[in-house]
């Protein structure tokens, strides 16, 4: 019943339809450069979709095991930054001094391109793990902080008054409402940051590390055209790991935050 529901708001339907026409469109192209313009290396630049599907399911095990070593890393990393960024925001929040010390600092570390701070702080530390660690903490530090400090703020004054006048002491106010009310602006930057601490262990791995999906992306890049389904498996096994990444925080999100208005039940659905 529950899929007849999401059939019948339209949501499965225009979906399915998308994703058959764009693998019509794509095999279609493929082919053409392949066998009308002859265009060389042809499946490097755009393969069949099949054969793409073919080898993922293939070597599935491999590309399971190695995007989980992506996954694990980039995951604590994800942690370790939500928790600095929250912690940050927070304290920005309570102090106006603590906002102008460390805010102009926090927006200056993001000028740093990941591409090339990457190298860097794998030349630094010189261990794969830590490596991609720090750098999803540092993607994910960003965007959580500021976000949640938005959602902070977002109170309304009228809700304040009510609680000051009933004697609040400051942690009330701020576990009763402010944190309740940041919550919205809270998981808007983990759903940013999720997708992006994988994309950024990923990089990492491409520094020269011995396990993760970065590095049997790379190997296979190597290799050339011999492997390039498998080269192309692997690009969609980041991707999915980013997809997967995104839906996890939506799916708590709609745990901890169920009253937000999109998670609410539409007039006549039962």
């Amino acid at each position: 019943m529950k899929g007849y529901r999401i059939l019948r708001q339209g949501r499965l339907l225009p979906t399915a339809v998308w994703g058959l026409g764009l693998f019509v469109l794509w095999e279609t192209i493929s082919w053409y450069l392949l066998n009308v313009r002859e265009v060389p290396l042809a499946q490097s630049k755009l393969p069949y979709v099949h054969e793409v599907l073919s080898t993922f399911a293939h070597y599935g095990s491999t590309l399971a095991r190695e995007g989980g070593v992506t996954f694990g890393n980039a995951g604590l990393g994800f942690l370790l930054g939500a928790a600095g960024g929250v912690l940050l925001a927070v304290l920005m929040s309570v102090s106006k001094w603590v906002e102008r010390l460390t805010f102009p600092y926090a927006v200056a570390s993001q000028m740093i391109p990941i591409l090339g701070l990457a190298p860097i702080l794998y030349g630094i530390v010189r261990d794969e793990q830590l490596a991609r660690i720090l750098i999803a903490g540092y993607i994910t530090f960003f965007p959580v902080s500021i976000n949640m400090l938005r959602g902070l703020r977002s109170v309304e004054i009228s809700a304040l008054e009510l609680m000051y006048s009933y004697a609040a002491k400051p942690w009330t106010v701020y576990w009763k409402l402010r944190l309740p009310a940041s919550l919205p602006g809270l998981f808007s930057g983990l759903k940013i940051a999720a997708p992006l601490a994988v994309t950024g262990a990923i990089l990492v791995e491409l520094m020269g590390a011995q396990h993760g999906i970065g590095v049997i992306m790379l190997r296979n890049l190597y290799y050339g055209p011999s492997n390039t389904y498998m080269f192309w498996s692997t690009v969609l096994v980041g991707a999915l790991l980013g997809i997967i990444s995104y839906l996890l925080m939506s799916a708590i999100e709609r745990l901890a935050a169920p009253w937000q208005p999109e998670f609410r039940a539409k007039g006549g659905d039962r």
